[in-house]
């Protein structure tokens, strides 16, 4: 009514007020000045992925037999150092092959700061996750076996900002395997590619030399050997 009115007159109806949303931009200056907490990494791990911020989302894919669990309980237990680490064990669970990926890494070194669950849904997950002195991070084996889409990914993720969330899945090729993880690759901070024994950078962390040898004595034979 008030705007015909308005318009009836000759002058123009008011506008609804524009907003600004200040808190999402930020000039060169202020965003300089932000201190992001990262990994002091260092030695092979350094030299593979720099110091990555210590939340955010990293992917690790490869086929199997190259190597990709052995990085993984390597990972684990270097990230140990830094937090508390939750493993959930979605495909295999708390099995007689798990057992034997503890042992052989010798985990027990890190029973207080790892902690491996029996293939808890997501939903318990996230529950989980929000609790009093809940894991620092957390790695999902697979994505494909959380069933989830890129849509339910991305929510997951916006839910557990202050958290490292490394997903582990399976490759189609030189390709993490289904639509939603490829999505996920390209929207994750860390891409970490398996094969014979190497694990490669290809996110936007990269080391001086750009990969992990999981198995040094393994990946000389597979990889000429370097200038």
């Amino acid at each position: 009514m008030m705007a015909e009115q308005v318009k009836k007159k000759g002058r123009r109806a008011p506008q609804p007020e524009q907003r600004t949303f200040e808190r999402n931009a930020k000039g060169v200056r202020e965003m300089m000045s932000i201190k992001y907490d990262t990994f002091d990494f260092d030695g092979d791990w350094y030299q593979a992925f720099g110091r990555p911020e210590k939340r955010g989302v990293w992917l690790i894919w490869g086929q199997s037999g190259n190597g990709k669990t052995s990085f993984v309980m390597q990972l684990c237990k270097y990230l140990c150092r830094f937090g508390r680490v939750a493993y959930n064990s979605l495909e295999e669970g708390v099995s007689l092959t798990m057992q034997n990926s503890l042992k052989r890494f010798n985990m027990m070194e890190v029973n207080r700061r790892f902690l491996l669950i029996d293939a808890e849904s997501m939903e318990q997950l996230d529950i989980r996750l929000h609790r009093q002195k809940s894991p620092d991070f957390v790695v999902i084996d697979s994505f494909q076996y959380t069933m989830m889409s890129f849509k339910q990914y991305v929510e997951f993720k916006e839910r557990n900002k202050n958290k490292l969330l490394i997903f582990i899945s399976h490759a189609d090729g030189k390709l993490p395997a289904g639509r939603a993880a490829r999505s996920v690759m390209y929207n994750a901070d860390m891409k970490v590619y398996i094969e014979s024994y190497r694990a490669f950078s290809r996110g936007r962390y990269i080391g001086p030399r750009g990969y992990f040898d999981i198995w040094p004595e393994g990946a000389r034979k597979c990889w000429p050997v370097e200038e």
